[in-house]
């Protein structure tokens, strides 16, 4: 049977002298696992939409369980990214987080939106990139229905908690003075801006999720404590986040 999908490679891996092995998060049926023959020839047709972080229209045929590329149109390249070592390697953490987040073929249309519009931002908008890898990182909890509950502290009720808290593993505010009756695990500290930024992550539009600013400082306290927050709930660290660290610190030293 063959039939068409919109999709953007999130995992690639060689196979034999010219195949991929290509993990796609497609917006009809989500995440499927598919063969790309001969895709690694420089003349093949399936060449470019089987490439990592591709956005494509794919036509695919199936036999039992195994699904192939048949022919591919790239609808957004994001070519911009591999000027810059530190954006694509954010972007490769983007997609290997949703790869681990995602069973194979859940409909997820938001979660696929949610990663082209940050790859958008990365590719195109001038956001510092924290400010991006933190929408990320919250938005996608959130839309896996593991958003942090940010309205007022847990404990007392004040909706701007006095030095306001986040607790990593049950994902609740509270206030410094009240952290002893929120229970064990890791708090980390939210400045003010920091806190009003992570509500408007958790609940803003779609569309708008880059239109706010911070200093940078409180820029990259959201980054720190959405990535906390998010290897906190799926207890597990990324290989490519280590590699975009490890960038970052060169870059800065």
């Amino acid at each position: 049977m063959r039939r068409t999908v919109q999709g953007i490679v999130l995992r690639e891996i060689n196979y034999k002298e010219a195949d991929k092995i290509l993990t796609v998060l497609t917006r009809e049926e989500g995440k499927l696992t598919l063969k790309a023959r001969g895709c690694r020839r420089k003349n093949s047709r399936l060449l470019a939409s089987s490439q990592l972080l591709v956005y494509s229209e794919l036509a695919i045929t199936q036999r039992g369980e195994f699904i192939t590329l048949a022919e591919g149109d790239p609808l957004t390249q994001f070519r911009r990214l591999g000027e810059d070592i530190d954006k694509l390697a954010l972007a490769s953490y983007f997609a290997e987080v949703t790869e681990k987040t995602v069973q194979e073929g859940e409909v997820c249309p938001d979660i696929l939106s949610l990663l082209l519009n940050c790859l958008y931002a990365l590719d195109t908008l001038d956001k510092p990139l924290e400010q991006v890898k933190a929408v990320f990182q919250l938005r996608l909890l959130t839309l896996t229905g593991l958003a942090p509950l940010l309205d007022t502290c847990v404990v007392c009720g004040n909706p701007q908690p006095e030095e306001p808290r986040l607790h990593l593993l049950q994902g609740v505010l509270h206030c410094a003075a009240c952290r002893t009756q929120v229970g064990d695990g890791v708090s980390m500290p939210l400045s003010p801006a920091a806190l009003a930024a992570a509500r408007y992550i958790v609940a803003g539009e779609a569309k708008k999720l880059f239109s706010f600013s911070l200093t940078p400082e409180a820029c990259k306290q959201l980054d720190q404590v959405t990535e906390a927050f998010l290897m906190t709930q799926q207890e597990r660290g990324f290989r490519t986040l280590d590699y975009y660290k490890q960038l970052r610190r060169q870059s800065f030293s």
